[in-house]
């Protein structure tokens, strides 16, 4: 028996996507909420957001849930950074606060939406810095700011548990994200005496999937890679900005998404505006 790594898309799904205890411990470890804000109660929402675009029909995070007082959050893990990250994550935020409330209702009614994305790759060239807070705030009086919508990004290769150990649960959750790797057979002692902890990392065994379940844990693997290379070629050429880091970019993420969804072609050259034979490059790619 040995433990799969919480980073990848399939188990961080069933890590955070099926233990609501377990997603609420790490929302309000790793979010920076008021005193008085803790998470209490949570309940899942359906991932999708469909916008009114037609060019991008819907995209797609990997948790997006509300608590009782209505606040929602939506949950990302990215392996791999790219420039148009940022305005999916704002995409995103912005659709899930103004899908609210329908037209005509009052704008009372429209509670906090709070994003938490994790990155697993360096891309501030900060590398003292791992934990980045965005808000609508005064350009001349930063204490103010519009409530409604926040913003935390988690450079996770960053952080240092030796170093950024002023908050003891935030630590621990990211301790589990950076030191539980692929095909591990020992858990550090002090992250199972945590009991959501211990129930995510429960979560990861091995025995806890199907056969279907892990050859989708090690096609994911293979993706990352395939985006990763693709992106290495296209910065030693010099296109890091031209096609990959543009719409065809943010075209070919949103169909890989797809494809491991289950999606046909038709329907992911109707999202993603790429065409067949695009679709089946990505998909030989995959395989």
């Amino acid at each position: 028996m040995y433990y799969l790594d919480p980073k990848n898309d399939i188990a961080f799904k069933k890590v955070f996507g099926q233990h609501p205890e377990v997603l609420k411990s790490f929302l309000n470890a790793l979010l920076p909420l008021p005193d008085d804000g803790e998470i209490a109660e949570i309940e899942y929402l359906t991932p999708e957001l469909l916008p009114d675009i037609p060019e991008l029909k819907f995209t797609v995070v990997d948790m997006r849930c509300r608590d009782k007082t209505g606040r929602q959050f939506l949950v990302e893990m990215q392996m791999v950074w790219s420039d148009s990250f940022e305005s999916r994550i704002l995409f995103n935020s912005c659709k899930a606060y103004s899908q609210q409330i329908d037209r005509g209702k009052p704008y009372n009614l429209l509670a906090p939406v709070y994003s938490l994305n994790i990155v697993n790759q360096s891309f501030s060239g900060q590398s003292a810095v791992w934990f980045h807070h965005y808000r609508l705030s005064h350009q001349s009086l930063p204490q103010f700011y519009m409530h409604g919508l926040e913003f935390v990004t988690i450079e996770l290769p960053n952080f240092n548990a030796a170093i950024d150990n002023d908050h003891a649960a935030a630590t621990l959750w990211l301790r589990f994200l950076k030191e539980i790797k692929n095909r591990i057979t020992m858990i550090s002692q002090d992250l199972l005496e945590v009991p959501a902890i211990a129930e995510a990392i429960e979560a990861l065994k091995s025995t806890s999937y199907s056969r279907e379940e892990l050859e989708q844990y090690d096609k994911y693997w293979d993706i990352v890679a395939t985006q990763q290379t693709l992106l290495n070629d296209a910065l030693r050429k010099g296109e890091l900005k031209g096609k990959l880091e543009g719409e065809y970019e943010k075209a070919t993420y949103a169909a890989e998404k797809l494809i491991i969804r289950g999606f046909s072609n038709e329907d992911i050259a109707d999202v993603t505006g790429l065409n067949f034979d695009q679709i089946d490059v990505l998909r030989k790619a995959m395989n």
